[in-house]
C-alpha cells in the first residue's frame, strides 16, 4: 500500500449522522476482569493488511468513515489506488436512496438575475450549502451529507454508477455536474449547444463509459419554450466520445413533465402527459418512439422507475365504475417492449391509509434493486415495499426534515461508492475548450 501522506485531507467534513427504527441501542455486558481469549490483541495484531483490507471493503460508507478514525494507515485507504481496486472488486452492492429537499417552480420563471435564488429543486438554495438524505432501507436509517463544494444555481437531475448528475438551473445551454457525494469528488461537462429551461435528462454510467442524454424544453423565444430536439453525450473507454450531437426529431406531442428519464438496458424512458404514454429513446439506433401506457386514461401520478434491468411504471388508479376498488398497482414492460404486465398492487386497507394521507394531491416513487420506495408531499409519512419479500411497512421520517416547511423530499435510486474511476474518462476532454464553473 501507499506510504500515508498527512498533507492530504478528505474533500468534506463528513459526519454521518443516523437516525434508526426500531432498532434501538444494544447494550453489551462485557466482563473486562476476563477478556475472551478470541479478542487477544496478540492474535488480532498479526493479521496480515490485505486481509484487514478485505475486510474494510464490505463496510458500509458511514461505518467505513468511523473506522478511518482508529489509524493512519485505515485513514490513507481513501487515498490508496490499491484498496480502493479492492474495494471495487468485493464490496457488496448496496441498493440506498438519495433524497433532496424539493419545491416547486414559479410558473412565472424564465430568466433571473443571477443574485435571485430559485432552481429546479430547492428556491431557497443559492447562497447556502445543499443537503443531501441518504436512506439505508436495510436498516431503515437516515445519515446527512453536505455539498458544500457544489456552486450555487445547480440542482439535482439524475443518478447512476454511484454518481449525482446536477444540472444549471439557468435558462440556456445547460452546464452539468457529475459528483460523488461519498467523497465530493466533481466533475463537469461541456455545456449543451442548445438552449432549455428545463429538461428532461437521463444519465448511464457502467465502469467504462458515460452517457447523457438531455431532451425537450428548447427554447424558442427568451419567453417560450416547446419541446423539439435532444442532445446526447457519450465517452468511453476505447477512447471514443461525442459531444452534445442533436438526436432524431422527438415525437411531435410530447410533454416531459416528470424532468426524469430512466435507462434500461440501452434505452432511456420518460413519462409523457397530454395523453399519458411512456416515450423511449434507443441510444444507438438513435431513435425515439411511443409506447402506450396501461389504462393511460385513469392513471394517477404515474412515474416510471428501474428495478434489476426491468422497466415498470407504477401509478393510482382512479375508476368509479371499475369492478375493483381503486388502487396503487405496478406494471413491467415485457420483453416485446409494448405489452405491460400487472405485477403488484398494494394491499386495500394499506391504499385506503395510503389515500387518506395522499388526499390525491400526488406522490413521488424512485425504486432501487427489491425497493420501492413513495413519498407523500406534504407529510413525514413514506411507504417502502420490498419486492422479494413481498412486504409494505412504512419508513421513519427523516429526522433533518420539517415535512410542509423545508419542502418534500425527492430522491433517486444511489449505490454509495468509495471510489467512480469512470470520472478520469473526462480528463481527455481538458484540451477542448469550455468555461468551468468557480467553486
Amino acid at each position: 500500500m501507499e506510504a500515508f501522506h498527512p498533507t492530504i485531507t478528505f474533500p468534506f467534513s463528513y459526519t454521518f449522522n443516523t437516525t434508526s427504527s426500531g432498532h434501538g441501542g444494544i447494550a453489551e455486558n462485557i466482563n473486562t476482569s476476563s477478556p475472551s481469549p478470541w479478542m487477544d490483541s496478540r492474535i488480532w495484531s498479526k493479521l496480515p493488511h490485505r486481509l484487514l483490507d478485505h475486510v474494510i471493503a464490505f463496510l458500509p460508507p458511514p461505518a467505513f468513515f468511523r473506522a478511518r478514525c482508529v489509524c493512519k494507515r485505515w485513514y490513507a485507504l481513501l487515498f490508496s489506488n490499491t484498496f480502493l481496486e479492492l474495494y471495487l472488486q468485493v464490496s457488496p452492492r448496496r441498493h440506498w436512496f438519495l433524497f433532496f429537499k424539493h419545491k416547486r417552480l414559479k410558473s412565472s420563471y424564465i430568466y433571473r438575475n443571477n443574485n435571485i435564488g430559485g432552481s429546479h429543486g430547492d428556491n431557497n438554495r443559492a447562497g447556502t450549502d445543499c443537503e443531501g438524505y441518504l436512506f439505508d432501507p436495510y436498516e431503515l436509517a437516515w445519515y446527512r451529507l453536505c455539498f458544500a463544494l457544489l456552486p450555487s444555481g445547480f440542482s439535482p437531475a439524475s443518478s447512476s454508477g454511484g454518481l449525482i448528475c446536477w444540472v444549471s438551473d439557468e435558462a440556456g445551454p445547460k452546464t452539468l455536474i457529475l459528483c460523488n457525494p461519498i467523497v465530493g469528488s466533481l466533475t463537469q461537462l461541456p455545456p449543451t449547444l442548445r438552449s432549455r429551461l428545463f429538461p428532461s435528462i437521463g444519465l448511464s454510467v457502467s465502469p467504462s463509459s458515460i452517457d447523457v442524454t438531455v431532451a425537450g424544453d428548447d427554447l424558442i423565444s427568451p419567453y417560450a419554450v416547446k419541446n423539439l430536439t435532444a442532445e446526447s453525450f457519450h465517452i468511453d473507454g476505447g477512447g471514443f466520445f461525442s459531444l452534445w450531437g442533436t438526436n432524431s426529431s422527438l415525437p411531435k406531442v410530447c410533454n416531459f413533465e416528470s424532468g426524469q428519464m430512466i435507462h434500461v438496458q440501452g434505452k432511456f424512458y420518460c413519462m409523457n402527459y397530454s395523453p399519458c404514454s411512456v416515450l423511449a429513446y434507443d441510444v444507438a439506433a438513435n431513435n425515439w418512439w411511443e409506447i402506450k401506457a396501461p389504462m393511460r386514461r385513469h392513471l394517477r401520478s404515474p412515474s416510471l422507475v428501474e428495478s434489476k434491468g426491468k422497466l415498470l411504471l407504477v401509478s393510482a388508479v382512479d375508476k368509479s365504475n371499475l369492478n375493483v376498488p381503486k388502487s396503487l398497482r405496478l406494471w413491467g414492460l415485457q420483453a416485446c417492449g409494448t405489452t405491460w404486465i400487472e405485477m403488484e398492487r398494494m394491499p386495500q386497507q394499506l391504499y385506503v391509509q395510503f389515500a387518506e394521507l395522499e388526499n390525491e394531491n400526488g406522490f413521488h416513487c424512485v425504486v432501487h434493486g427489491e425497493f420501492l420506495a413513495i413519498m407523500i408531499p406534504g407529510s413525514d409519512k413514506a411507504l417502502l415495499f420490498d419486492m422479494c419479500r413481498k412486504r409494505w411497512l412504512w419508513i421513519p421520517p427523516c429526522p433533518y426534515v420539517h415535512a410542509g416547511i423545508d419542502g418534500d423530499l425527492h430522491g433517486f435510486a444511489y449505490e454509495p461508492q468509495l471510489a467512480t474511476p469512470v470520472t478520469g474518462l473526462l480528463d481527455q476532454l481538458t484540451t477542448i475548450p469550455f468555461q468551468p464553473f468557480t467553486g
